[in-house]
């Protein structure tokens, strides 16, 4: 339900690298996120290239409409070899540093060491992570908690925005802060000890998690007892996830593989579509919307539009069906009747026929619709372009603690079907640049938080509730005058029985069998598209947002305002979760109705 919708400050986190540009019809990537050791042994090198390089080509093959990334620290080690495959396959890199660039390469106490990481660093779209609240870049210099905080902060930021951890990894569990085997389990359970709350996973526990998915390619490392963990074989490799029944497996789980194929298939549409969706498309970018802020929601505008477009699109193609197909058993009606109750009529005969003719149409139709998809689509999309909606806002205003593991794309649809996992996917790599804003671009971007979003969708919300209310009031009183004019033309059929002319009682009969029909055809299309369940919506959806007007009016400080503003987003996700349910129920068809 849409609307029509830098330079950096002292004192605040920089990007360090302008992201790329970005067109609003840009494919989603497959984003693969790097972990590993950075004392691999010499000698295991060569064969760990070319499993990576091996590992990087089977997923491009076998997902070419989704363009590869990779998301690599570029620590000594593991994340330098992964990059550099990576660089030599002409692959994107998205480098995330775990703290301003000056700190970070005091880790690399060598010069080749330094000139290798500015070499990798070079052409990526580098993203400086920011201090931690209650910390100091003088804390983190020094090393010690601080500093392995920061390293914290890198792993779960990773894990959020990747869909693959490539993890060159002994195997062994560590309680290191932010090390290898503790980003690999936050990877699988939301959960660093000593950085995350325990608590933050609670919400998810039974649900389906597409999250978890992480490529295990086992290596030694160069220290005593260095050795992979018993039971486990130098270059083995396995995908590993957090099923209960097969947690590691020699190919790539099925659910995963549908949820990468439902990502291609929206680049694929949006590729179709690319020039209306360029022209016609709604952004959330507005003159309104801070300069300074726009290069950090850019991407999830981009995704948005296309998101938003596909579904309204989709939507236009379920209505013209539902449309098609419910006149389609209104002559249908017509034709049986005209069969039954006119015999004597010239062309009644062929009236069977043009009967099993418009069933047939509708099968065509129905056929067509579920072949291409309409219904899912339209749906799918919609979710998309929501989420996306709330993710933007709660980026632009700052909603998110950095030492939170969940944000808008971790819960929404997380109680639905296991399919809808690839929204979250997408969702999962728009948004990564929304989390590096500093303070005064997080004051300013709510402060456009509250007009835009809030006042708009109220007012969006009351306007939609007004327009279905009668449009809706409209149709019941047509069906309720069909209804009843059937019943009158029946009474009337019972009261002069025998008496009225033979042509005229022939009429009267075929009048008392498509009034009903009629009636009954407008109820049975009010259900399906779910009408009064989306005016309630609509109300509901109001409410929330005028409440939380007066909240934000009545909130003492702007950290009072961010809580609000996260509520009303969660608010929001759930309500539409609703929605989606709903309507997955009611698909297209023509045989059922």
């Amino acid at each position: 339900m849409a609307v029509p919708a830098d330079s950096s400050k002292a004192g605040e986190p920089s990007t360090a690298e302008a992201p790329p540009a970005i067109s609003v019809t840009s494919p989603v990537p497959l984003v693969i996120g790097v972990t590993g050791h950075r004392d691999l042994v010499a000698e295991e090198i060569p064969r760990i290239r070319e499993m990576v390089r091996g590992f990087l080509r089977t997923m491009q093959a076998r997902f070419p409409d989704l363009p590869l990334v990779v998301m690599s620290a570029l620590a000594e080690g593991a994340d330098r070899l992964v990059a550099a495959e990576a660089r030599a396959m002409g692959l994107p890199l998205i480098v995330p540093l775990p703290m301003p660039r000056d700190l970070y390469v005091t880790d690399f106490v060598t010069n080749e060491s330094r000139e290798e990481f500015e070499d990798l660093l070079h052409g990526a779209e580098v993203l400086e992570l920011p201090i931690l609240d209650g910390s100091i870049p003088e804390a983190v210099a020094a090393g010690g908690t601080a500093r392995d905080h920061q390293y914290a902060q890198l792993g779960v930021f990773l894990c959020a925005h990747c869909h693959i951890l490539l993890a060159l990894w002994d195997g062994k569990p560590s309680d290191q802060l932010g090390g290898t085997a503790s980003v690999v389990s936050f990877h699988h359970w939301d959960v660093m000890p000593g950085f995350t709350e325990t608590a933050a996973r609670m919400r998810q526990l039974l649900a389906d998690d597409e999250s978890d998915l992480v490529y295990h390619i086992v290596c030694s490392r160069d220290r005593e007892e260095g050795e992979p963990a018993v039971g486990m074989e130098t270059f083995a490799t396995s995908w590993y996830t957090t099923d209960a029944d097969e947690p590691r497996t020699l190919e790539l789980p099925a659910r995963y593989e549908k949820i990468f194929r439902r990502s291609a298939e929206f680049n694929s549409d949006a590729a179709r579509y690319a020039d209306p969706i360029r022209s016609e498309s709604w952004p959330l970018i507005t003159e309104a919307t801070p300069p300074e802020i726009i290069p950090a929601v850019a991407r999830i505008d981009a995704v948005f539009r296309r998101a938003d477009w596909l579904a309204m699109h989709f939507q236009k193609q379920v209505i013209f069906g539902l449309r098609a197909t419910y006149t389609l058993v209104v002559l249908m009606g017509l034709a049986f009747i005209a069969y039954a109750d006119l015999p004597g009529v010239e062309g009644a005969t062929p009236a069977i026929w043009a009967f099993l003719g418009l069933f047939a149409a509708g099968v065509v139709l129905s056929t067509i619709a579920n072949r291409r998809s309409w219904h899912r689509k339209y749906l799918d999309y919609r979710a998309l372009a929501e989420g996306l909606r709330v993710q933007f806002y709660w980026a632009m205003a700052g909603a998110r603690d950095t030492r939170q593991t969940k944000f808008a794309h971790d819960n929404f649809l997380q109680k639905q079907d296991v399919e809808l996992g690839w929204i979250r996917n997408v969702m999962r790599v728009t948004g990564r640049r929304g989390e590096l804003l500093g303070p005064a671009q997080r004051t300013e971007g709510l402060a456009c938080v509250m007009r835009e979003w809030v006042d708009g969708q109220l007012a969006y919300y009351q306007r939609k509730s007004e327009e279905r209310t009668r449009h809706t009031h409209l149709t019941e009183r047509i069906g309720s005058v069909c209804l009843w004019g059937g019943i009158a033309v029946t009474l009337i059929l019972a009261i002069s029985s025998g008496r009225l002319p033979d042509a005229l009682a022939d009429w009267l009969l075929v009048l008392m069998g498509i009034l009903p029909l009629i009636a009954a055809v407008r109820e049975a299309y009010a259900h399906k598209k779910a009408e009064r369940e989306l005016i309630k919506q609509y109300q509901f959806m109001g409410r929330i947002f005028a409440n939380a007007r007066r909240k934000l009016d009545l909130a003492a400080d702007d950290d009072e305002r961010r809580a609000v503003l996260k509520a009303l987003g969660d608010a929001a996700l759930d309500e539409h979760a609703e929605w989606i349910m709903v309507h997955r129920e009611r698909p297209l068809e023509h045989g059922g109705l």
